[in-house]
């Protein structure tokens, strides 16, 4: 595979409100899938995103986890490579065995039972797993074929797990964004990790020049907003953590998204689901309440098209 370099360097969409194509458009299709990503860039986001995690021969795959077993046949076809814990590893696998699996709707695999009940049903279509240069070939081509802008928003999973097995990831994706055209903060894409640790490596040990963000998942991670602010350019917290109470019928919000704005850091919540609402009585009000309300500035969402159309 040839990287191709994109010639056209259009300015990255940090300015308005940005929407995030969370794993694609994967309240429609089975999530990271080609097809999924493709109904994604229809639907007109400002980015794609990509989870990534390495295969036994260091192809970056795109994948939500290090597991196989909660989105793919592979219990049925590999039954050998079960690790003691009973769960099935990337890292196990060559790219090529990963090509011969089947893709399928997010699924308890103790239970086999789907996770969102109203989604593409499981099992069903010939979906595969693919590699990260596969995804920036289409989203490139895309862009291309389309005249359209479309960015990308890689994210590096469990970096720690992959040290432990002898693999560094980081350098392999940075490597893959470079060859494709992905240097700074200009290019079309911005680069996420949990894991702060390795986020700040990223801009310091390996002077990454990239739009970094940094994910956060616990309350106790707000007071570390100001050390973000040294090496990211945004966060990505979990939307509960933007909500305080509601007063009134209306929501209230925690100082995060000012605190974050202060620092000059961007806030992009994750996940704008249609189909699991928790304290909304509606998408509307969710999308009201956190993109309008609570002054966000952008969101992850498995519905791209509903987010894109209520903005505009």
């Amino acid at each position: 595979m040839s990287p191709r370099v994109h010639s056209t360097r259009q300015k990255m969409k940090t300015n308005k409100k940005i929407v995030i194509a969370h794993r694609g458009a994967s309240g429609y299709l089975p999530e990271h899938t080609m097809e999924a990503k493709a109904m994604a860039f229809a639907m007109n986001p400002d980015f794609i995103e990509q989870d990534l995690v390495l295969s036994k021969d260091n192809i970056p795959v795109v994948i939500h986890d290090i597991y196989l077993d909660d989105v793919t046949d592979v219990a049925t076809k590999f039954t050998v490579k079960k690790r003691k814990d009973n769960r099935y590893y990337v890292i196990d696998f060559t790219f090529e065995e990963l090509q011969t699996l089947r893709v399928s709707e997010r699924f308890n695999p103790k239970t086999s039972e789907q996770f969102y009940k109203n989604r593409f049903p499981k099992g069903k279509g010939n979906f595969k797993l693919h590699s990260f240069e596969q995804e920036i070939e289409l989203i490139q081509g895309l862009n291309k074929s389309t005249g359209k802008n479309i960015g990308i928003y890689p994210e590096i999973k469990d970096p720690e797990f992959h040290k432990k097995e002898g693999k560094d990831l980081t350098k392999i994706i940075l490597k893959t964004l470079a060859d494709y055209g992905y240097k700074n903060k200009q290019d079309n894409c911005i680069l996420q990790c949990f894991d702060a640790k390795e986020l700040e490596r990223i801009r310091v040990e390996l002077k990454s020049e990239l739009f970094l963000v940094q994910l956060m998942e616990f309350p106790e991670e707000v007071k570390n907003l100001q050390h973000f602010a040294t090496y990211a350019n945004g966060i990505g917290p979990w939307y509960k953590q933007l909500l305080d109470k509601k007063v009134d019928d209306k929501f209230t919000f925690t100082s995060l998204v000012a605190g974050a704005h202060k620092l000059g850091l961007k806030v992009h919540p994750y996940t704008f689901r249609a189909d699991a609402l928790d304290e909304f009585s509606s998408f509307e009000e969710m999308m009201q309440t956190l993109l309008i309300d609570a002054s966000v500035d952008g969101a992850f969402t498995d519905f791209p098209d509903l987010v894109v159309e209520f903005l505009n």
